[in-house]
């Protein structure tokens, strides 16, 4: 079997089942999706399979089974919901999972079966002494990482978030311009760019602390707190900040056009990429005060 410079993905049926997926399993694992071509889920997991299929060229193959064309086997294996991704190694169903899977989750999976980059290794190791309060150490992890694996746009990416954790706000913003186009719209540029975005609208308020003393005062006072709430994003307090869009979004759907849902949507945006479940929470909220 031919493992060129080019991704392994296929279009699967009964006719050629056997050859690429079984008899290419015990050289390389397979990776199956069962998709409906109507599925926006399925959809997007095909697209971040395929994305991974061609960073790890010749690593894993992609096997995709539409469900619709292939009926028989979608009775072979008893599948039932869309996507179900399928694992197949030495000719073995080894692995089963139901639902959309986002790119980090892929990895996890891919990585289990030895598809993994030594680089995403280092990362890890930064990102837990930078959650442990040694940051140095995580900095200088990333920048090793940088040097062993220049083409690892994540490993940039989680330096720039870094530096804003750390409030170096110009170096985050330096280095997230030099990045190119496609690592900016991965999940986690994007989380970042919006970072990037609450830092600068904050520093255009008067601060959390006068905001704060400014709504005792004037506890109606909608402007003060879509300002405080754009601040305690910028410091990372999701939690606290989302509570205050959803006050004025409580209160006054309709002020300066929404702007309170916009930046809810935006945030669950951001959140989606780090905790997609909380993102889930605030959009089933949102969702329910606008059909109220």
């Amino acid at each position: 079997m031919s493992t060129e410079n080019k991704p392994l993905i296929f279009e699967v049926s009964k006719n050629n089942f056997e050859d690429l997926v079984m008899h290419n399993s015990s050289h390389l694992p397979v990776l199956i999706e069962f998709m409906g071509i109507w599925s926006e889920p399925c959809i997007k997991t095909e697209y971040a399979i395929s994305d991974l299929a061609s960073e790890f060229f010749g690593k894993f193959i992609f096997a995709k089974i539409d469900i619709d064309e292939q009926d028989e086997l979608k009775q072979q294996f008893s599948i039932t919901n869309v996507p179900t991704l399928v694992v197949f190694k030495d000719g073995k169903e080894v692995q089963r999972e139901e639902g959309e899977l986002q790119a980090e989750e892929l990895r996890i999976l891919l990585k289990h079966y030895g598809v993994f980059r030594e680089s995403d290794n280092i990362r890890e190791q930064a990102r837990e002494k930078h959650i442990a309060g040694d940051t140095q150490a995580a900095i200088i992890l990333l920048t090793q990482a940088i040097s062993s694996d220049p083409s690892n746009v994540r490993v940039a990416l989680d330096m720039t978030q870094i530096f804003l954790d750390i409030g170096e706000i110009e170096r985050a913003q330096s280095l997230f311009d030099r990045l190119p186009e496609v690592a900016q719209k991965l999940d986690i540029g994007v989380s970042i760019a919006s970072q990037l975005n609450f830092k600068r609208l904050a520093q255009n308020t008067v601060g959390i602390a006068q905001l704060r003393a400014h709504i005792l005062k004037s506890p109606n006072d909608y402007q003060a707190y879509f300002d405080l709430a754009v601040c305690l994003f910028s410091e990372h307090d999701i939690e606290r900040g989302i509570e205050a869009l959803f006050f004025i979004q409580e209160n006054d759907a309709e002020f300066k056009d929404g702007a309170a849902k916009e930046m809810i949507g935006m945030v669950c945006n951001m959140l989606e990429n780090t905790n997609l479940e909380q993102a889930r929470v605030y959009r089933r909220r949102l969702a329910n005060l606008i059909s109220q």
